[in-house]
């Protein structure tokens, strides 16, 4: 990473972790993935239950192998045997102690945006889970509001779904084309303007270009 952009992340980490403290979200902001690991481990209790929503900055991390690593008991929906069993996993994580996720966005004033198809990641967002873990590089961080929205679906969903074969606009040329087929992955768009109740969805914001 250039020096100017470390830099440059590490400045505004911390004065995006304060504006997601004033939203009541309970933020920090590690400069690196090493710290960032530590961090999150440091955030889960052992005897908690974890279970994870589609999330390429956890994988990046080695969040998930650290977990098993210590013995931690997982709900992972890339274990099940068939798709009902799979289903089930996913309603099992609605129901976790603690849910670990990315943000496709992040606005400067402390608004998370994310962009889901099926709506899992997003449920646990917004309800269920004992607490839910945010994990973001500072790439995700958008300017305003609007910003962030247009980063969600013109960076971040275009590049989640070339993982997938689908036929819709952002597969074939790289651009969203706001589709509505059934092939879309943004079938859910949820701002999460405040954290409530305060203190249940912990951000990681970490200073390298991480996920989509």
């Amino acid at each position: 990473m250039l020096t100017q952009r470390k830099m440059q992340y590490d400045k505004a980490g911390a004065k995006v972790a304060e504006a997601l403290n004033k939203r009541y979200f309970e933020a920090y902001y590690c400069s690196d993935r090493a710290e960032a690991l530590e961090k999150i481990l440091e955030l889960i209790p052992q005897d908690h239950v974890v279970s994870w929503g589609g999330a390429a900055t956890v994988d990046e991390l080695g969040v998930k192998e650290a977990l098993r690593q210590r013995g931690q008991a997982v709900i992972d929906r890339d274990t099940a045997k068939d798709a009902q069993e799979r289903q089930q996993m996913l309603k099992q994580a609605l129901t976790c102690d603690t849910f670990l996720m990315g943000s496709n966005a992040i606005s400067a004033d402390g608004q998370l945006v994310n962009i889901d198809g099926t709506g899992n990641r997003v449920a646990a967002l917004c309800f269920g889970p004992t607490q839910v873990v945010v994990v973001a590089g500072m790439n995700k961080v958008a300017g305003d509001l609007d910003g962030a929205m247009r980063r969600a679906r013109e960076v971040a969903a275009p590049m989640n779904a070339q993982r997938f074969p689908l036929k819709t606009p952002c597969v074939a040329n790289g651009l969203c084309g706001d589709c509505k087929g059934p092939d879309s992955i943004c079938a859910q768009i949820v701002t999460t303007r405040l954290c409530k109740p305060a203190g249940r969805i912990k951000v990681v914001l970490v200073g390298e270009d991480l996920g989509f």
